[in-house]
């Protein structure tokens, strides 16, 4: 099978609508594997620290803050199954900690407080009660044991409340429902399909889900020994309004640049298009006029660019055909200007 990256400009153009179809062909959704971050929780820790924390509140007969800091003083990831309970994400719990308790944590207050417990659990067994941060801490598990007690109040029939779930909606009593008994699994099933499984990790990590197509490059670029230049997000480049992701061999004379980029929905592929545009404007514009000779490469994944027939003929155009997928990343070295600097 062709690929775009084997044809001249000239072939390009006369076969683009086949060309388009190959590389739709080959882009894969991300949906299946999602970075381990340094922050992800096993199950087994998770189950760990939910056993420490029912211990500690005696099979949640006693729900009470002083037991859920014995609990917390014991393993701080505690405080992320706490949060799981109540069934909120860190701003939203935030939210309510500032409305009900006036507390001044943040939304990013709160995040980072669940990647810190989360990457040391240890972080809260030296008690520091006039810490700030212990007492943005106190203020969020303090409204959380109020919710989680309380449980969901009766609500209008077109609306359903966030504590209305098979562990909280009658208050203490769900909680030790579920902790002492089989919980059928279709309400498990069904708590899933409310929550959608990995949402609030694929969310802690989207700024990770590039680096899968970023480290692709990256080895290629190093098994062939390559001299290159990653730069770092939001990173300004003198000469550049918009820097990619890779030069090669440097950013101060380039000879290939490289746009990484990973999409898994329409709307927020359009942005990376014309990122992708937007380089090979700048090639053709103020680069050529600086008489810096540069190719322009994309390496896209994702299901979100296989969504417009007209982006896709637009990129292989701006690219000169110079587009890869995960699926074609190992062609990348032999099919681009990157040949010139392999040292294998």
């Amino acid at each position: 099978m062709t690929h775009p990256f084997e044809l001249n400009p000239k072939d390009l153009e006369a076969n683009l609508e086949a060309m388009v179809d190959v590389t739709f062909r080959e882009l894969q959704s991300q949906f299946l594997v999602l970075p381990k971050s340094d922050s992800f929780v096993e199950y087994r820790d998770f189950q760990d620290a939910y056993e420490v924390l029912k211990r500690n509140m005696r099979a949640f007969e006693v729900l009470k803050e002083d037991a859920v800091w014995t609990a917390l003083r014991e393993d701080a990831l505690c405080l992320v199954v706490l949060r799981t309970i109540l069934g909120m994400t860190p701003a939203e719990w935030a939210e309510i900690a500032r409305q009900e308790k006036g507390s001044d944590v943040s939304t990013g207050n709160a995040r980072d407080i669940d990647v810190e417990v989360r990457r040391a659990r240890h972080c809260l067994a030296k008690p520091k009660p006039e810490s700030l941060k212990e007492k943005r801490i106190s203020a969020l598990v303090s409204v959380a044991v109020e919710h989680i007690y309380r449980g969901a109040p009766p609500g209008a029939e077109s609306t359903v409340h966030r504590l209305a779930k098979v562990d909280t909606e009658k208050g203490g009593a769900s909680l030790r429902h579920v902790s002492s008994e089989h919980v059928p699994y279709p309400v498990l099933l069904y708590e899933r399909y409310l929550g959608r499984p990995f949402a609030s990790y694929r969310d802690s990590i989207s700024g990770l889900v590039g680096d899968v197509m970023e480290s692709a490059i990256e080895a290629q670029l190093r098994a062939a020994r390559i001299t290159f230049r990653k730069t770092g997000r939001a990173e300004r480049i003198p000469g550049f309004d918009q820097a990619p992701d890779f030069f090669v061999p440097t950013e101060f004379s380039p000879s290939v640049i490289i746009e990484a980029k990973i999409s898994g929905d329409d709307g927020t592929s359009r942005d990376k298009v014309a990122r992708i545009i937007r380089l090979a404007q700048m090639r053709d514009g103020a680069l050529k006029k600086k008489k810096i000779d540069v190719e322009v490469v994309a390496c896209i994944d994702g299901r979100g660019f296989g969504v417009r027939r007209q982006d896709m003929r637009d990129m292989l155009r701006a690219t000169k055909g110079k587009i890869f997928t995960l699926a074609t990343i190992g062609q990348l070295v032999a099919n681009t200007r990157l040949s010139r600097f392999r040292s294998t």
